[in-house]
């Protein structure tokens, strides 16, 4: 292989353009609600919550969500008193300074 390589380094004829780079297709927030997330009401106690949190990573893995779109995702799932929760303490803070937090 390092002969061939060698070879290949001499050759006029060697491919010197650039090179395709593939990237992978960013998921958006359509797609994440298509995969059905858990929406969090707040009344499903601390197992439910459990199993919330790990179907919504579920799902951010399966919709191709970027990391840095997870937490607003993640708001649209809020209902109810999280999402009132979310409202009065969180919001102030602002997606960026939340996203630092989280």
């Amino acid at each position: 292989a390092l002969a061939a390589t060698m070879a290949n380094t001499d050759n006029p004829n060697r491919n010197l353009g650039s090179r395709e780079t593939l990237v992978a297709k960013r998921g958006n927030y359509k797609e994440f609600i298509s995969c059905q997330p858990f929406y969090f009401n707040s009344s499903e106690g601390t197992v439910g919550l459990i199993h919330g949190f790990e179907r919504t990573e579920s799902v951010f893995l399966h919709s191709k969500c970027a990391k840095e779109d997870r937490l607003t995702f993640a708001i649209g799932t809020l209902t109810n008193d999280s999402l009132s929760w979310w409202n009065a303490y969180a919001q102030p803070l602002g997606i960026e300074q939340a996203n630092k937090i989280a």
